[in-house]
């Protein structure tokens, strides 16, 4: 049915008025509510005797809201351009206004949810605004969620998640370790040795799941509602090598746990495939890598397999910890993990070949190449490194910070 269209009596005696009529009607849809009067008025002058009533059927309007239009017109009572489109004090009191009550209420309900017993139930259902309302309307306070809404935001509430930001206290060495950290790198470089950042990203299921993230798609990829491990061809395990001086990444996927023994495998290959090409004169390596996880500074499997590797490639490794809880100054977080997971958001890792795939693609506008390789061996847990073997391992303790700065030398 037209919106605009009109069955007044002028239309059925004269079907030429209807257009007429018609485009009254759809003018006065746009005004406003003193602005559709005034236009209500004047047309009911046009029309003469009776104008009153005729203009009221027209426009749908009630006979004395047209007859107020046409004393204010006569009177001069015209809205200007920045008039509000009621006079003030007009129309429907906030609930607020007329509820003196109301917002002690509602702040007392939103003390509630955030002290005492989080079992109880209203502390537990009252953040959302549907109950929050009926909460209200029970103490008599007759609202809507949409009115709790407004008044909330009123109140400088909003929906808030939570916010990583408590660090705990940090460790009082951690500036001088940064320094150290800085000088060390800087010493290996102007000497063109090799510097290298480490880590293991987090472990990735290989299939159709749900990847974090979004692409510009016609329409959505349907993926598993469940992230079971059944459904997984396997599980990945990323492990980051981040050469600074060339801005070039290294990641070798594994498929079966995220071991130390995996950990120094990785820097291995890393070794093998691009850094004895970029410095085949080095008989130094430095390696910044965090405190925890498969390179961090307590594992005995990470020193024992540091030392097979040196042994094997006739290189004394310097490795640099940082401290716990400063990871995100470790470089290859933030100048290859944080590419790579840009690079592959929104997009499901069906296969270890997708993965590699993904990886090796991830480039950057000042020049990052990333090479990613597929590591099929295993490497098992909970091998025990007894005393006897780590009496083999050539360990150097620096003075500043031993635990965290120490250097295994091969076998010579």
């Amino acid at each position: 049915m037209d919106p605009f269209s009109c069955a007044c009596e002028l239309c059925a005696a004269d079907e030429r008025l209807r257009p007429v009529h018609r485009r009254w009607r759809a003018v006065f849809s746009l005004l406003t509510e003193h602005q559709a009067r005034l236009f209500a008025a004047d047309k009911a002058l046009e029309l003469g005797h009776d104008g009153a009533r005729l203009a009221a059927r027209i426009l749908d309007l009630s006979p004395r809201t047209v007859q107020r239009g046409i004393h204010e017109l006569q009177h001069g009572i015209v809205p200007h351009a920045r008039d509000r489109m009621r006079q003030p004090g007009g129309g429907r009191k906030r609930c607020e206004e007329v509820d003196a009550g109301l917002l002690a209420a509602l702040e007392a309900l939103l003390e509630e949810t955030t002290a005492g017993d989080p079992m109880a139930l209203l502390r537990w259902t009252s953040k959302s605004l549907r109950a929050l309302a009926e909460q209200l309307q029970r103490q008599g306070h007759p609202v809507s969620h949409g009115t709790v809404r407004r008044l909330l935001h009123g109140l400088h509430y909003s929906l808030r998640g939570n916010v990583k930001a408590l660090g705990g206290q940090p460790d009082p060495r951690r500036d001088a370790q940064f320094c150290y950290i800085h000088d060390k790198a800087k010493e290996f470089v102007e000497a063109q040795l090799p510097v290298i950042s480490v880590d293991a990203k987090k472990k990735e299921l290989v299939g159709e799941f749900a990847n974090r993230g979004r692409q510009w798609r016609q329409e959505d990829r349907l993926v598993n509602a469940y992230d079971f491990p059944s459904l997984a061809e396997g599980p990945a395990f990323p492990y980051g090598i981040y050469d600074e001086e060339h801005n070039e990444g290294f990641v070798n996927v594994g498929m079966d746990h995220d071991t130390a023994a995996f950990a120094v495998a990785s820097i291995g290959r890393w070794w093998s495939w691009l850094g004895r090409e970029h410095y085949p004169e080095a008989r130094k390596l430095l390696i910044t890598a965090d405190s925890g996880g498969s390179n961090g500074n307590r594992p005995r499997l990470w020193k024992t397999s540091l030392q097979r590797f040196a042994d094997s490639q006739r290189l004394d490794v310097t490795v640099c910890h940082y401290p716990r809880g400063t990871s995100k100054w470790n470089k290859v977080e933030h100048r290859l993990f944080s590419f790579i997971s840009m690079n592959w958001r929104g997009e499901p890792l069906t296969s270890y070949e997708t993965v590699i795939e993904l990886i090796s693609h991830t480039t950057t506008r000042k020049g990052l190449q990333v090479f990613a390789r597929l590591d099929e061996g295993s490497y098992p847990t909970k091998i025990k490194v007894t005393d006897k073997e780590m009496a083999q391992v050539q360990l150097e303790r620096h003075a500043l910070h031993p635990n965290w700065n120490y250097t295994i030398r091969y076998h010579r």
